[in-house]
């Protein structure tokens, strides 16, 4: 692979990782927030983290190989202190006369990515963190700074010496580029699917991309918790045992412990996602308390604890419990998967099989708080 899509693939490929295990709190979030996810909001969201994994990553990647010789091959010649030294080496590296042969010149080009790097950090900043210009240039200046000490010292001395140039230049030239992003940030509002002047407290509708996101936050928390609980189990057993689940000659069925952790990795996760949350919330589940929805009575009044384990049972804590015991439960988990989701695009007010087989109700949990407050 080139070493110029490197830093490209390292980027988006810790984006996507990063996108998975933040996505629920981040919807917890905007929620919390804005009262809605906002698609344009989430796209801008995403945008600002690939942008700043990809600013790292082209100017740290390729790390060099680690080799005796190392300050021999890919040391530098030491810092640049000169301000606008780039104008000598403009100089030094021209190519002719004329404004197209002075834009083709290297060492101006080279000025110019380096402010056209740092105008996006300086838009995201400004419209996505509501800062003012000078914090923005403030940020900007810090950034470029924290790159280049980082370079000088040899990615803080895992190498002997410094394999990238500290240049005062590179550091001008950011902070412009901040600057410049920061008068630009207003064309951040040009994306689409943005609601720039919410109430958070304001009720919403049950739609189905409401309860799809729920069903995708809820499943991704289990996954998680399920990540956390395992990991926590297999420490245990390495602490125990001074082996990992697949790493012993022991199979793992008869390592010492092993049903423990495998119930641990199973049931933890399960009980307080499934039985907990329902029980000792208002929340249906952890999905549905996050995107602000509320199960309720007939006659509008809050289900309680009895009737919302009913309806985890029957939605997802069910699902999950199917899915994980195996076996033919595992074909019933997904018909019953499937017949779930095809019921939030069928079912009345997008209630879902679980609403509809306990006879509740959804609604948006602002608008129960309301009524609760009149009453």
């Amino acid at each position: 692979m080139s070493t110029r899509l490197v830093p490209a693939v390292v980027a988006v490929g810790l984006a996507v990782i990063l996108s998975v295990v933040l996505f629920v709190p981040y919807v917890a979030r905007q929620y919390r927030r804005r009262g809605e996810l906002g698609m344009g909001n989430a796209a801008l969201a995403l945008a600002g983290l690939v942008y700043t994994l990809a600013l790292f990553a082209y100017v740290l990647l390729p790390l060099p190989e680690l080799r005796p010789d190392f300050c021999a091959v890919y040391g530098t010649s030491g810092p640049q202190w000169i301000p606008f030294n780039f104008l000598s080496d403009m100089q030094k590296d021209a190519i002719g006369t004329g404004v197209a042969a002075t834009l083709r010149n290297p060492a101006l080009t080279q000025v110019l990515l380096n402010v056209a790097l740092f105008v996006p950090l300086g838009m995201f900043v400004r419209y996505m963190f509501k800062r003012g210009v000078l914090a923005t240039t403030a940020i900007g200046l810090g950034v470029s700074l924290l790159i280049e000490v980082t370079q000088v010292t040899g990615v803080w001395f895992l190498y002997p010496c410094a394999y990238r140039l500290f240049d005062v230049d590179d550091l001008m030239a950011n902070g412009l580029g901040g600057l410049i992003g920061a008068f630009a940030a207003p064309v951040l509002r040009a994306v689409p699917g943005q609601r720039l002047d919410v109430d958070p407290g304001q009720p919403r509708p049950v739609t189905k991309s409401r309860r799809l996101l729920s069903m995708v936050c809820d499943l991704l928390a289990y996954q998680f918790t399920a990540a956390l609980c395992g990991t926590f189990a297999n420490v245990v057993l390495l602490a125990v045992h001074g082996e990992l689940i697949g790493t012993s000659d022991i199979p793992p069925t008869e390592l010492p412990g092993h049903d423990v952790a495998s119930a641990v990795g199973l049931w933890v996760p399960w009980a307080l996602l499934a039985v907990v949350v329902p029980l000792a919330s208002k929340a249906p589940s952890l999905g549905q308390g996050i995107v602000r929805l509320q199960a309720t009575t007939r006659d509008g009044r809050p289900a309680g604890p009895g009737a919302r384990l009913g309806r985890s049972m029957l939605g997802i804590g069910g699902y999950m419990l199917l899915s994980q015991l195996g076996g033919l439960l595992w074909l019933v988990s997904f018909v019953f998967g499937l017949a779930s989701l095809i019921a939030i695009f069928t079912t009345a007010g997008h209630r879902g099989l679980s609403y509809v087989l306990t006879g509740l109700r959804l609604t948006d949990s602002r608008a129960v708080d309301r009524v609760e407050a009149l009453s």
